[in-house]
């Protein structure tokens, strides 16, 4: 009798996978928090020697989502010339400052820093995002720096190191920072 009613229970157990479905998709895993705020260039495109000096990223931030009404090209589907709705992603880019400039030397490792130059003035937006806790601390980044730019011999180092960048430098990139205190008309949080 005992083994009857184990067997009767047995059966009336679902499977797994429709008592307890799997919450979201495996390709957006791990799920946890990013560990920048603020994403990161990983490759930039290729340098064609023929073209002018140009910039190729430029920070974005997502700021929200919405719809569009867009009529679709696709011959052989059954959408196509028919108007459908899409999912699409606003990305705020705001103006950029260079305020300084890295370049990189070939080493067998890979790319090496070589020498940094940064501008004779950057601005509290910028400085601040060097701290951790702006208002607590003393506010002394890029002070030193910033004084080569006045005397004689900080103007001759920066120019000795600018030729030799010019001379040594594989790849040269500027370092910028977004002036988000330009954007109006925007929700803050």
């Amino acid at each position: 009798a005992e083994y009857m009613g184990l067997f009767r229970i047995a059966f009336n157990m679902s499977h797994r996978k429709f008592s307890a479905p799997r919450h979201g998709s495996k390709g957006f895993l791990p799920k946890k928090r990013a560990k920048r705020h603020r994403g990161r260039v990983k490759a930039f495109p290729k340098d064609d020697k023929n073209k002018p000096v140009h910039l190729t990223a430029f920070v974005g931030y997502k700021s929200g989502m919405t719809h569009i009404v867009r009529e679709v090209d696709r011959p052989g589907s059954k959408s196509n010339k028919k108007e459908i709705v899409e999912a699409v992603t606003i990305i705020e880019t705001p103006p950029l400052m260079v305020v300084g400039c890295v370049g990189y030397i070939e080493t067998p490792k890979g790319m090496r820093a070589f020498k940094t130059i940064f501008a004779e003035h950057l601005s509290e937006e910028c400085r601040r995002r060097f701290y951790k806790n702006w208002y607590r601390s003393k506010k002394k980044a890029f002070t030193k720096s910033s004084q080569k730019w006045n005397d004689d011999a900080g103007k001759k180092e920066i120019e000795r190191d600018f030729s030799k960048m010019k001379k040594y430098c594989k790849v040269i990139r500027a370092i910028c920072h977004t002036q988000t205190r330009l954007l109006k008309k925007r929700q803050k949080k």
